[in-house]
């Protein structure tokens, strides 16, 4: 298995022992909220090698972000296959989520700190990118819950314009960090309660984004509605919708209500390897749907 830029890879490169560096960026796209991609659709089987020129274009942010995530405790880095390619991925997480349990005492959502681990879902989700992601190549993309970045990581590597959201503003450091470090970019980031979305992420949206994002976001029955209020929001007529899901019986309703209003499209199964032994045996479905009709019955395509 090989890292995105592993074929660039220096044991002893600017960001440690180890660590890949990263792509050449364009002179306009080496600062810190950079989001340049490709002149043409990567072919994922063959990653292009990394310019060493491009690390004094990055390593003062990635450098910043690092010192920003070492305040919150121990760290490690886990280094995983993503399932289906020949890909893998070094993803930076907390040692343990403890520091952020004591902050959900004075959260009004009680948002638990599901964002610290890497769940199958994510996984599934980045394999499905790698192997469909000219569908994203040049697309403006939102991902709904970054998590660590998972996502993020592979949809940028597969050139979409890439603004990543999420309840916690820790996880977003994550999500950029994990992002720079592995593919030499940053997506855009908002924080989003998708009860109240803020004035910023709408007015980044615009006449919509060309593909929304998600794994594993669906917990409570409560979540249903503004989710899908939100996507119906934010989603251009024809964007397509990627969702993974380990089978949680709230999703299945999410589900059936985006095909009662018209969506559809093909669904992938995965059943590991996972990063984590623990979730041996965990199934994640990928959905990948488009909207072919409106409640009225007319086509959106």
């Amino acid at each position: 298995m090989t890292g995105i830029w592993a074929a660039g890879c220096d044991p002893d490169g600017p960001f440690g022992p180890g660590w890949p560096d990263p792509p050449m960026l364009p002179p306009d796209a080496q600062h810190e909220s950079s989001n340049s991609f490709q002149e043409r659709p990567p072919d994922m089987s063959h990653p292009p090698a990394p310019d060493r020129r491009a690390s004094a274009g990055i390593v003062q942010p990635f450098v910043r972000l690092r010192t920003r995530l070492e305040r919150f405790g121990p760290l490690r880095d886990v280094r995983f296959d993503v399932p289906r390619t020949p890909h893998s991925f070094h993803i930076l997480q907390p040692e343990s989520v403890d520091p952020f349990l004591d902050a959900v005492e004075f959260d009004p959502e009680q948002n638990l700190p599901y964002w610290a681990e890497l769940w199958p879902s994510g996984l599934a989700l980045a394999g499905t990118i790698l192997r469909h992601g000219g569908a994203l190549y040049g697309k403006r993309a939102l991902e709904i819950g970054s998590g660590l970045g998972v996502t993020a990581v592979a949809a940028i590597a597969a050139g979409a314009r890439l603004t990543a959201a999420d309840y916690s503003s820790t996880s977003l450091l994550f999500c950029r960090y994990n992002a720079l470090r592995n593919t030499g970019r940053q997506p855009r980031t908002f924080q989003l309660n998708w009860r109240r979305p803020s004035k910023g992420l709408l007015t980044e949206a615009g006449g919509g984004f060309d593909a929304i994002l998600a794994a594993d976001i669906l917990y409570e029955s409560r979540d249903v509605e503004p989710l899908l209020a939100l996507i119906e929001r934010l989603i251009t007529p024809s964007g397509i919708l990627w969702l993974a899901e380990p089978g949680r019986p709230v999703a299945q309703v999410f589900l059936d209500a985006l095909r009662g209003s018209g969506w559809s499209g093909a669904v992938e199964h995965y059943e590991g390897p996972w990063s984590d032994p623990k979730d041996a045996g965990v199934r994640v479905r990928v959905h990948r749907l488009q909207r072919t009709r409106t409640v009225g019955g007319r086509d959106s395509t």
